[in-house]
């Protein structure tokens, strides 16, 4: 085997995971998820996670196995990814990471600051703080304690802002300081990496974009909103594109034609957005365009 991961990259929709199932096919490998949304087993469609056809023909790992009530994190993802990439070498497969959240290929590559664990008194304390004056009034908060850090946020960032609000009360320390410092390696440095992203051009993303959430909605992506009500707005999944607009629906609070035309267009922009992110820290990857023979230009850089 040529390399020892191959990592596809690349935004919503683009087309990364069927790539990712057909380098699996071709090079007997495991798909290992890079998607912070499709942990969540609750939300299989709303996430577009790898339907049950596409997990029997090769194996999937770390996808649909958390629940939407945890607080997952990127270092518990870097653990588990460890993990998954340590069995596919076991088992003679070779690793292939897809997904769409930066971050975690960050932390496969580059590894994570090496901040203390927030003591968890101290965690339910910043959040009771949070529900009790505010997030505008907790943001002004945030912003006399560490304004490095609140200048690159959003008094609506709930999870970001909670966690440098947290880790200055945890260490006396700005949470940008902690990131300036060396991380340690990512479970990924040093090795042979194959990297691509996936990015149609514009026009065509924004019409996969625009026909998946038509599939999400003539699949039941109504009905899994529903059944996510209960997620707490702190969480994590409580960011999960559609869900809100989905839960309006079935409320009658919002016509479906809004709610589709809404979540589609906050998905356009969520891709600009990863494809920024990309661009800033992927500038050295294999760009790729998901046509004429792209997937053979993957399939060769394994041999």
């Amino acid at each position: 085997m040529g390399v020892d991961a191959v990592l596809i990259a690349g935004p919503t929709a683009s087309g990364k995971s069927a790539a990712a199932l057909a380098l699996a096919e071709h090079a007997h490998g495991v798909v290992i998820n890079t998607d912070s949304m499709q942990v969540y087993r609750e939300a299989r469609i709303l996430t577009a996670r790898p339907n049950a056809e596409a997990e029997a023909r090769a194996p999937h790992r770390l996808y649909g196995y958390v629940s939407i009530d945890e607080a997952y994190s990127v270092a518990r993802y870097q653990a588990d990814a460890a993990a998954a990439f340590a069995a596919a070498r076991a088992e003679n497969r070779l690793p292939i990471f897809t997904g769409g959240t930066g971050l975690y290929f960050g932390a496969l590559t580059d590894g994570l600051a090496n901040i203390p664990a927030v003591p968890v008194d101290i965690r339910n304390r910043v959040q009771g703080l949070r529900d009790e004056i505010g997030a505008e009034a907790f943001f002004e908060a945030l912003k006399t304690r560490d304004p490095e850090s609140a200048a690159r946020l959003r008094a609506s960032d709930t999870q970001r802002t909670l966690r440098a609000y947290e880790v200055f009360e945890a260490t006396g320390r700005p949470l940008g300081a902690w990131q300036q410092d060396k991380p340690p390696l990512g479970p990924l440095a040093g090795l042979k990496l194959a990297r691509f992203v996936i990015a149609p051009p514009r026009p065509e993303l924004h019409r996969r974009i625009d026909r998946r959430f038509d599939r999400m909605l003539e699949d039941g992506a109504v009905d899994e909103a529903v059944r996510l009500s209960s997620v707490d707005s702190s969480k994590p999944a409580a960011k999960i594109l559609g869900l809100r607009e989905l839960q309006a629906v079935s409320t009658g609070a919002m016509a479906v034609d809004e709610a589709r035309s809404t979540a589609q267009a906050q998905t356009r922009q969520y891709a600009k957005r990863q494809l920024t992110w990309f661009r800033h820290r992927m500038s050295d990857w294999r760009w790729l365009e998901p046509s004429g023979n792209f997937l053979t230009e993957i399939f060769t850089s394994v041999a």
